[in-house]
């Protein structure tokens, strides 16, 4: 799920607090290697039910029926759902359907031949948080939604193969956006990836555009999430009256994918890859 967009907190000295390792002066965690483990575990409950959520993606079908499937798998593999009751959201799904940007609230809307969707199920395993989304489409892809769909799969690896020690924050939104520009589609600048733990939000902001070399250094065991909201038109956005659904301003259509990943001492982890292979929906 995103996070919107705003400033990390800054502090003067790198701290130690009571969920152990250590915290950089701009706020952000760094965890123990044996923590990688507990990631893995979260990402896998979170990928294993987006896999299965597949075979109920299609024409006629409601966007809260999807949900009460998340909703019972999320209890039946023992985990825990990260957003019914967060900030008063009952759902354990976002469903984000066409132009919806992020944060759309599954119910009874159907779904007809050739809607993209971007579903996000954000689950807790043993107090990790397992946070991830992939594309979806009901019937038959069109064409233009197909090329937008490949081109913010891309976007994301090209924003992971970023990450390792000594880059920047900046390099990874750097590496995004150069990639969608080139594609003439926006990077939506009003929501971000964020850190991520045994808490589900907390800083960095991961900013999916931005100029190389800037922002926080990379470190190993950091973890956070990658998910660009990429748009075939303009990239702003707007929130409807629900104070949750948001939309391109110009109805254009809109897609997503995140992953949870970790720093490694040369490179990265993904902990939420798909157990069946099937990320992305075409593939």
């Amino acid at each position: 799920m995103p996070l919107d967009k705003g400033k990390s907190s800054e502090g003067s000295n790198p701290v130690n607090d009571s969920a152990g390792g250590r915290v950089t002066r701009q706020g952000i965690r760094i965890y123990e290697a044996a923590d990688f483990a507990g990631m893995h575990a979260a990402g896998k409950v979170a990928a294993q039910i987006l896999d299965e959520v597949a075979a109920h993606v299609f024409p006629g079908q409601s966007t809260g029926a999807i949900d009460d499937f998340i909703r019972n798998r999320v209890e039946e593999l023992g985990a825990t759902s990260a957003t019914i009751g967060y900030k008063g959201y009952q759902h354990a799904s976002c469903i984000s359907v066409n132009h919806v940007v992020c944060h759309g609230i599954p119910g009874e809307k159907t779904l007809k031949d050739g809607d993209i969707l971007n579903i996000d199920v954000t689950v807790i395993v043993d107090g990790w948080f397992g946070d991830t989304s992939r594309m979806y489409v009901a019937g038959k892809l069109p064409r233009k939604a197909e090329r937008l769909i490949q081109v913010t799969h891309d976007a994301l690896f090209k924003g992971i193969e970023a990450v390792r020690p000594g880059n920047t924050f900046g390099d990874i939104g750097h590496a995004i956006q150069t990639y969608v520009e080139a594609h003439r589609m926006s990077v939506v600048r009003d929501f971000c990836g964020h850190g991520l733990g045994r808490v589900f939000h907390a800083p960095p902001n991961v900013l999916h555009y931005g100029r190389a070399g800037s922002g926080p250094v990379l470190e190993e065991g950091m973890f956070f999430t990658i998910e660009p909201m990429v748009n075939l038109g303009r990239p702003e956005t707007k929130v409807l009256g629900d104070d949750w659904t948001a939309v391109t301003r110009d109805k254009s259509l809109s897609a997503q994918f995140e992953h949870s990943v970790g720093v490694t001492a040369d490179g990265v982890e993904i902990f939420t890859l798909s157990p069946a292979g099937t990320f992305h929906p075409t593939y």
